[in-house]
């Protein structure tokens, strides 16, 4: 057998069907910046960066070269003696955080990280109950999960955990209707990436914030996908100066190279472990080649001030994608997005599938998003030049133009 029926028979064989239908039953070789290589030596152009976890391309040297000299000190902690890195990337997130957030646990997933941010907050308060947004989007670990209000990945894993309730994103006056005698937290994403690119009104962030401060609710910012620069500020919530309770990152915080999450919270979040220090733990979680990918990656981030370049990039991709809209207005409903978090909406989620396979077959890497299948989502490194924008948005012409034959006749 070759390497993809290998996968398609022992890892996730609807997957490899999925692959084969967009053309991308390929080996991936190596990558470099923002160019990925297939074995076969085609070079794609990486638009999906991992789901936005590659803020810093493929194979940053910077964040390369920590991991390489933290591998020959020391690459996991005993945990019986404090790592040193572990303890200097919590102590730079305290210091680059939203506000009071000084307090770091560390996982190794985004999923992880909302799973920590539950429980934290049903230990600070003592109240079962979440509020979650239709469309969001928080992992599928089953805590995760049970805030992920998707029917498709929630049935098969039922029961969940008691007590959610889902409102529609952007209407903070829904979240204050919600609230009861038993709500520990509201979780949300500042823009919903797997739900498509939702940007909330503006002053929605604030107004939440203003209700959960006022109920003594906990308020819980999930930044997996928009935290680091991706929307053009260092988080989101800065874009209205919001302090959450708990703010949660992971994806880019690795640098593209490490896995790692870390759930920060305001001190009083976490006064528990004061009390019990191992009521939650992890063995892998911070460890000490991850921390030091972490620390490189926002070092980076913040040298180079990748969130203003995210900024300018993703104006110029707008504008642009804006135009091609208007060349394709039966296919392409709307363009939406913040920095290099960038959605297109088409007019059925077949035609979608069509442009991403077309887009592969062009060599530039996209792919849906999965609460919403209508919107095809670019989410390249931050560190993309015009010329790469401009590589992107003349392949994307052509497969409009070829998804136009396709369906010629038809629509």
């Amino acid at each position: 057998m070759n390497t993809f029926e290998l996968y398609e028979k022992h890892v996730n064989p609807g997957l490899a069907g999925l692959l084969r239908f967009t053309g991308l039953d390929k080996i991936e070789s190596h990558a470099e910046g923002v160019y990925v290589w297939d074995t076969e030596g085609k070079r794609y152009l990486d638009f999906l960066g991992l789901y936005g976890t590659l803020s810093l391309g493929h194979r940053h040297p910077r964040v390369v070269e920590a991991v390489k000299t933290q591998l020959e000190r020391m690459p996991m902690s005993v945990r019986v003696l404090v790592s040193g890195p572990t303890a200097r990337l919590a102590a730079r997130l305290a210091e680059i955080a939203p506000g009071e957030l000084s307090m770091v646990y560390f996982g190794n997933s985004g999923t992880e990280g909302v799973e920590a941010a539950l429980k934290f907050a049903r230990f600070y308060t003592r109240k079962p109950g979440f509020i979650t947004t239709q469309g969001g989007y928080h992992g599928k670990t089953l805590g995760a999960l049970s805030v992920t209000p998707k029917e498709q990945y929630q049935q098969p894993a039922r029961p969940l955990l008691p007590g959610v309730t889902v409102v529609p994103f952007g209407d903070a006056q829904a979240v204050e209707d919600a609230i009861g005698p038993d709500t520990a937290a509201v979780i949300l994403e500042p823009i919903q990436g797997e739900g498509g690119i939702r940007l909330p009104p503006e002053g929605y962030l604030r107004e939440v914030r203003r209700i959960t401060r006022e109920r003594g609710v906990v308020m819980i910012a999930d930044e997996v996908q928009t935290g680091l620069g991706r929307t053009g500020k260092l988080w989101a919530v800065n874009w209205e100066e919001v302090e959450p309770d708990i703010l949660v990152s992971a994806k880019a915080l690795g640098g593209g190279v490490m896995p790692i999450s870390a759930t920060l919270c305001r001190p009083e979040i976490l006064s528990i472990y004061k009390t019990e220090p191992l009521i939650h733990s992890t063995t892998f979680g911070g460890n000490p080649l991850a921390a030091a990918a972490a620390l490189a990656a926002i070092e980076v981030t913040l040298a180079e001030d990748i969130p203003a370049r995210a900024l300018q990039s993703g104006q110029y991709l707008i504008t642009q994608l804006i135009g091609l809209q208007k060349a394709y207005p039966e296919f392409i409903q709307e363009v939406r997005g913040r920095g290099l978090l960038v959605g297109l909406e088409f007019s059925d989620a077949d035609i979608g599938a069509v442009v991403v396979a077309e887009l592969a077959a062009r060599g530039v890497l996209t792919a849906f998003g999965l609460n919403n299948p209508k919107v095809v989502r670019l989410e390249p490194p931050l560190i993309v030049e015009k010329l790469h924008l401009d590589e992107c948005l003349e392949a994307l012409d052509g497969a409009l133009k070829a998804t136009q034959r396709a369906f010629e006749g038809v629509l």
